[in-house]
């Protein structure tokens, strides 16, 4: 059962973590907040904003209480929104005591390095976290649009329906509006995925491709994902919905994309390490281009965007090379 006064903490210290701090504090009379950095939480403590992310956003210092200790914010927090990235999160909670009791909210678009696993799996099969006690934030929003407090929306999918209920209604407020889904694994993967296209999308725009050929590349991309999550999790979903298409199409085109910069940068012709040193930022992408690569040949799915995808930054092939081979699968 969810109880309205629930503690919220948010863990992570990046731009979406910042953005959902954003959401959360006009809604709760606190919030609980760790990130590694403890610079970062001497700044907060005593100018109110994110040194390094979404500076402009400033919060009342009354209502955050600042953590450096993970296990500290777990034991005063009831419902843990994690905004990690995939790539960093077991480091991250390596040395955590456990979740017995916390309903776990994750934010994070990624899969377990060397794992396999999205997160729901991850802290079901690693952490024993309950299905019930399990919630996943997807878009489309960007965190930089949430900073402007332009018109935004997220779908919160849970199993348990009064935690997708809370969760949503503790988002919500006169620029961001929300709904709950029941399709965890269908969010999640699909969340991950449109990360990898938005590299294609990114990679394609460097390499001098119109707006023309992006709208053929992104239509290919939703049956991609279509077909993959049929195969992975077949239950009935409009692909359509925004928590698919709509988290899809702003992230492969959007300004605020990083997935879609690093893309335009290795089209560019930056190698993957000088555009990761150039951004000064977590492009998910990379990371879960490599990450679910066993899940997709397991799956069967004909994915030559994301093939491509992963040639260009893993077999070091030819952007060019590869677009081109691709050019003859798009329809």
């Amino acid at each position: 059962m969810i109880n309205e006064e629930y503690r919220y903490g948010v863990i992570g210290g990046g731009s979406w973590a910042t953005a959902i701090v954003k959401m959360l504090i006009d809604n709760v009379s606190e919030v609980n907040w760790y990130m590694r950095s403890e610079s970062a939480v001497e700044h907060i403590k005593q100018y109110g904003h994110n040194p390094s992310y979404l500076s402009s956003v400033t919060f009342s210092r009354k209502k955050l209480n600042l953590f450096t200790d993970i296990n500290a914010i777990i034991d005063k927090s009831d419902i843990l929104i994690f905004s990690i990235p995939a790539a960093f999160l077991q480091n991250a909670i390596g040395y955590a005591k456990g979740f017995e009791g916390k309903n776990i909210v994750s934010a994070i678009k990624g899969v377990i390095p060397g794992e396999d696993m999205i997160i729901a799996d991850y802290f079901e099969k690693r952490w024993g976290v309950v299905t019930d006690n399990f919630a996943v934030i997807s878009g489309p929003c960007h965190a930089e649009e949430v900073a402007l407090e332009r018109l935004s929306y997220l779908t919160i999918a849970s199993q348990n329906n009064n935690l997708a209920k809370e969760v949503a209604g503790k988002l919500s407020n006169h620029f961001l509006r929300t709904s709950v889904s029941d399709d965890i694994y269908g969010t999640e993967y699909s969340a991950v995925l449109k990360n990898i296209y938005a590299l294609a999308s990114g990679i394609c725009h460097g390499l001098g491709f119109g707006d023309n050929f992006q709208a053929v590349l992104i239509s290919n991309a939703i049956q991609e994902i279509k077909l993959f999550l049929n195969k992975v999790h077949p239950i009935s979903r409009d692909i359509k919905a925004s928590a698919y298409l709509g988290d899809l199409l702003v992230t492969a085109y959007s300004q605020f994309s990083r997935n879609r910069t690093f893309g335009n940068m290795i089209g560019k012709g930056y190698s993957v390490k000088s555009a990761q040193l150039e951004m000064n930022m977590v492009a998910e992408g990379y990371y879960a281009t490599k990450s679910i690569k066993s899940i997709v040949d397991k799956s069967g799915v004909h994915m030559p965007i994301y093939n491509a995808v992963y040639n260009i930054l893993y077999n070091k092939m030819s952007p060019m090379s590869e677009i081109k081979i691709l050019l003859d699968s798009l329809s």
